[in-house]
């Protein structure tokens, strides 16, 4: 449909059109091939843009050319003409009609590029306008939650009255303030996730679905456990290993716990040959806000921790201040409900 279109427009205006998209089109796909290193194909296919740009060129040029060059004279016109007498015959005054103006070459290219120009500008200024209120703000939108929403649901969510899956802790954790909390605000998420696990060795009778929600500095992943274990057994437990880095608090009216421990680092060798699989390795420290679900600690608890892999952590009133904007969002979805 679209070919069918631009076969209709003149050809002044036709060929300026393509030779305008066909450059800016291959332009920027090369760079995105040479640049970003997005492989060879996409650099086949900017190629083949410039290349056709490049002969709608010659088609235009050659236009030009036919446009500007005289017809030869013949040799019959170069001979002198005899003059003869010819008898005066009355003519008839001949009915003057206004002059055809050919079409000017150059006002339609110009016209041609204007508009593609128009368009272009309106498909920016469109891209940079505010979505949902964000861009007038400065904070930058989300990265969409990638669900696993094919996969059914474990037994232990259906018999835990209550429980929110994957999906509602990303869509409580996924917000556009979360950078701003963690101090880095020109930042974006470039990763969110949601699943719907069980907590290990329970024989997935124990409900602990999970968000991530991931930034060029930080890593922010949110669990909730729907076990017996209150906050205040937790802290005890903290007591027998290395617990310098625990501290009580109370958020939201609830009680809660600060610690710290290091990430597991697990590499695995898919074929690719850059790497060899091997131990469990320690990997980057991370900080663990533990939070009741009540004021009152009857067991069950929410997790929110934060890491980077250069082992640079926020302060603890960063998590603090994450804990009570997210927390209070968190809501059941339709499919919890079924």
């Amino acid at each position: 449909m679209l070919g069918f279109l631009v076969r209709l427009l003149p050809f002044w205006i036709r060929e300026p059109l393509i030779i305008l998209v066909g450059a800016v089109f291959g332009v920027r796909i090369l760079f995105m091939a040479l640049v970003d290193g997005e492989g060879w194909v996409p650099a086949v296919i900017g190629a083949v843009f410039l290349l056709g740009a490049a002969l709608r060129v010659r088609v235009v040029v050659h236009a030009l050319r036919a446009r500007h060059r005289r017809a030869p004279a013949t040799e019959a016109e170069l001979e002198p003409v005899t003059p003869v007498p010819v008898t005066p015959v009355p003519v008839t005054p001949a009915v003057r009609r206004p002059v055809e103006k050919k079409p000017n070459a150059f006002a339609q290219a110009s016209f041609a590029i204007g508009l593609f120009a128009v368009i272009g500008g309106a498909l920016w200024i469109e891209g940079k306008l505010p979505e949902d209120g964000t861009a007038a703000t400065g904070a930058s939108r989300p990265a969409a939650c990638r669900l696993d929403e094919d996969e059914e649901l474990p037994s232990a969510y259906r018999s835990t009255p209550g429980a929110v899956t994957g999906a509602d802790l990303c869509r409580a954790l996924n917000r556009t303030e979360l950078p701003e909390l963690l101090g880095t605000p020109a930042e974006r998420s470039v990763y969110a996730s949601g699943t719907d696990n069980t907590a290990p060795l329970t024989d997935r009778k124990v409900a602990q679905p999970e968000a991530r929600v991931e930034f060029e500095t930080y890593t922010v992943e949110l669990s909730a456990t729907y076990n017996k274990l209150t906050v205040a057994q937790y802290a005890k437990l903290t007591t027998y290993g290395d617990g310098r880095d625990a501290r009580k608090l109370t958020v939201l009216g609830r009680p809660a716990l600060l610690t710290s421990d290091h990430m597991m680092k697990i590499q695995f060798d898919l074929g690719s040959g850059e790497g060899a699989s091997g131990p469990v390795e320690q990997g980057p420290l991370a900080r663990t806000l533990t939070v009741a679900f009540d004021g009152k600690d009857r067991g069950g608890s929410y997790d929110l921790t934060v890491w980077s892999e250069a082992g640079l952590l926020p302060d603890d009133s960063a998590l603090v201040d994450i804990a009570e904007a997210v927390l209070p969002r968190i809501t059941r979805g339709a499919r919890d409900q079924d």
